[in-house]
């Protein structure tokens, strides 16, 4: 079955910068969109950043474009998201989240999810 593993959250100061990993098995990777999407604590999971199957269109929330930046490597089956000059209001759980083809900013077209990595940002 599919599995999606992030890792690399942690606790940090405003202004510093994190990578996020996604590694993906169980499914053919590069055939895939993946994104990453985040809830904070009381609010419904939103969508961060998506990048097609092939790498070539990524697509941001106007809330990090600009300090955030999605990638993928198809040979490591993995989608990364840096994060630069993070803010308090990036304090959320991350998830990766894969659908095959296409890209989309809706939670509800994923089926595929992870289990999450906390990244908390303190002021």
């Amino acid at each position: 079955q599919v599995q999606l593993v992030e890792s690399g959250g942690g606790l940090v100061q405003a202004g510093v910068s994190l990578r996020l990993s996604c590694a993906a098995s169980g499914l053919i990777f590069s055939t895939y969109g993946m994104g990453w999407f985040r809830q904070a604590p009381g609010k419904e999971r939103e969508f961060v950043a998506v990048i097609s199957w092939n790498g070539i269109n990524t697509y941001y929330a106007d809330s990090v474009k600009g300090r955030f930046t999605i990638s993928r490597d198809n040979a490591k089956n993995t989608v990364y998201l840096q994060m630069n000059n993070l803010k308090p209001e990036d304090t959320a759980v991350y998830y990766c989240a894969g659908r095959p083809y296409g890209v989309s900013r809706d939670v509800r077209d994923f089926g595929s999810w992870g289990q999450g990595t906390q990244v908390t940002v303190s002021s």
